[in-house]
C-alpha cells in the first residue's frame, strides 16, 4: 500500500506524534492505520519507560474552570526543562488533562495511591455480587469487577474524554515521545460547588 501524505496526516491527527514517526510507523505496518496506532503507542510506552529515572526540574500549574463556574481543576504537570514547560503544546496537554479531571472526577492519581480502607470497601462491595457464582470463577470475576471499578477512579487508567482509545497514561506517553522528556502529573485538585 502506498503511504500517502493524507494517510500520514490522519495518523498524526489521531496520535499527535511527529510526521516522520507517523510515516515510519505506516511504512513498518504496510499502511494499516490500526496497527500503526498500536505500534506508536508501544513505542511511546517504551520511550516513557526509558526516561523513567530522569529528574523533573520544571513544569507548571494549570487550571480549567467549566463554563458554569461551579467546577474546576488545578493540575501540576512536571517536565525536565523550562523549554518544554513553556511550549504551547505542553500547555494544551495540561489544559486537556485538567478539563478531563473536571469532567471525570477521579479519586486517585495512580493505583498505588488507593488506600487500604478504600480497597477493602470495594472488595466487600463486590464480594456480595459474586456470591452464588461457581467457586472456580469467583476470584476471576471479583478481580475483573475491581479492575473496572478502579479504572474509573484512577486518573492514569481512565480513557481520555477527547479520545477514548487512549488512557491518560497513553496521552502522557505520547507527549514524552513528542517532547523527548519525562512528563508526569505531580498532583491535582478538583473543586466543585455542591448542588
Amino acid at each position: 500500500m502506498e503511504i500517502t501524505t493524507e494517510l500520514i496526516k490522519q495518523l498524526r491527527d489521531k496520535t499527535g506524534i511527529s510526521v516522520m514517526q507517523c510515516k515510519k510507523a505506516l511504512e513498518e505496518v504496510a499502511g494499516d492505520m490500526e496497527k500503526a496506532i498500536m505500534l506508536l503507542q508501544k513505542k511511546s510506552a517504551d520511550i516513557a519507560n526509558s526516561k523513567g529515572g530522569r529528574t523533573l526540574h520544571a513544569g507548571a500549574v494549570f487550571s480549567y474552570i467549566h463554563a458554569t463556574g461551579t467546577v474546576g481543576t488545578m493540575i501540576e504537570l512536571l517536565c525536565e526543562s523550562d523549554f518544554v514547560a513553556n511550549n504551547e503544546e505542553f500547555k494544551r496537554l495540561a489544559h486537556d488533562i485538567a478539563m478531563h479531571i473536571t469532567a471525570t472526577n477521579p479519586q486517585f492519581l495512580k493505583k498505588e495511591d488507593i488506600d487500604e480502607h478504600a480497597m477493602k470497601l470495594a472488595k466487600e462491595m463486590f464480594a456480595k455480587e459474586v456470591e452464588g457464582k461457581p467457586e472456580k470463577m469467583k476470584a476471576k470475576i471479583l478481580e475483573d469487577k475491581l479492575s473496572a471499578y478502579w479504572s474509573e477512579r484512577v486518573l492514569l487508567d481512565q480513557p481520555f474524554i477527547k479520545n477514548s482509545e487512549l488512557t491518560i497514561t497513553n496521552l502522557l506517553q505520547s507527549a514524552i515521545q513528542k517532547f523527548g522528556e519525562k512528563i508526569e502529573i505531580g498532583r491535582f485538585v478538583r473543586f466543585s460547588i455542591s448542588q
